[in-house]
């Protein structure tokens, strides 16, 4: 008895050695850092200050559109490889320029830290680079952008908000913060809202009959006539007789994407209040849910006057794109 005892001490010990052996062989890799939008670009001063620099900046800064002011796609942070290393290797998104290799792009996962994406560009002449960056360059936005959408839900996360009703009237579920509260609410719609410093985040979530939005060459117009409907009936404005529309004279985005596997029309565009001067930018999911027969929509809108409004409506498409219907 004593002697088998011993031999499961004995094996026992062996086994957690042997574990926190493993456990040691394991580099360690540190969490990544730096702000929301912001990429690192590893490339020799000459080549940025050149047309690779041009390039990239076309690539990772051009305006995005439906905001009021022009605002970069991604501040970028220009660094010789000279210097990159140690802290300023541990930024979630890195763009390393190779020169004198093989033309190619190689997205790689977690190399420094975690999460990160490295997405390394080379070529051997200046215009194999450019040539890649150019042809890469909806790619390796949308690769940067997802890990920022990925990296602000993991943010709203340590504070997750505990609003039982979005799955009770709507039977769907959101992620975001806890900072946000329900401003107004009604047996198929509701507005969540943020304070900012200099404003609100909002959101909008209301089903439709399945019939309400028919996919033909009137899909914008159909759901802008449908948004202003619902900003007349439930968001008011300061003054009376004053309450949220869609600006006319700004084009609206629109796209088809997917969203929890169902089809989703994606409207960006520009709100203001009828009868009173306020405005900023929207974005507008309507997803086709045809196990229960309906649409259900939402919809991101921030009110920051005289700020920058790109992070703020990052955070909100965030929110937007982490919806499971029931």
């Amino acid at each position: 008895m004593i002697r088998n005892s011993l031999i499961l001490a004995l094996t026992l010990c062996l086994v957690v050695s042997c574990g926190d052996s493993k456990n040691k062989n394991q580099p360690y890799i540190a969490d990544a850092s730096g702000a929301i939008n912001n990429v690192s670009v590893v490339v020799d001063n000459d080549l940025w200050e050149g047309s690779i620099g041009e390039a990239i900046r076309n690539a990772l800064a051009k305006p995005i559109y439906g905001l009021p002011q022009d605002e970069p796609t991604f501040t970028i942070s220009q660094i010789p490889p000279s210097v990159f290393s140690g802290f300023v290797t541990k930024n979630r998104t890195v763009l390393k320029i190779e020169p004198h290799k093989e033309a190619g792009l190689v997205i790689k996962e977690n190399v420094y830290a975690k999460p990160q994406k490295v997405i390394v560009v080379s070529g051997k002449t200046k215009q194999e680079i450019i040539n890649t960056i150019t042809q890469n360059q909806l790619k390796i936005v949308e690769t940067f952008r997802n890990l920022e959408l990925a990296e602000r839900l993991r943010q709203m996360a340590k504070s997750p908000h505990k609003f039982s009703v979005i799955k009770e009237k709507l039977g769907l579920t959101l992620e975001f913060s806890s900072i946000y509260r329900i401003a107004k609410e009604s047996d198929n719609f509701l507005w969540i809202r943020k304070d900012i410093t200099t404003g609100t985040n909002n959101v909008l979530i209301y089903e439709l009959p399945s019939d309400a939005i028919i996919k033909n060459d009137s899909t914008v117009s159909q759901i802008i006539k449908i948004r202003d409907s619902i900003g007349k009936q439930y968001i008011e404005g300061p003054v009376e007789g004053s309450y949220l529309v869609t600006e006319n004279a700004y084009t609206p985005f629109h796209n088809q994407v997917v969203l929890d596997s169902k089809l989703a029309l994606e409207t960006k565009g520009i709100w203001d209040v009828k009868n009173a001067f306020m405005g900023g930018p929207f974005i507008s999911y309507a997803i086709e849910d045809k196990t229960n027969n309906r649409w259900v929509v939402i919809e991101g809108f921030t009110f920051a006057p005289s700020a920058e409004k790109r992070n703020y409506m990052l955070e909100l498409e965030a929110i937007i794109k982490s919806v499971k219907i029931y």
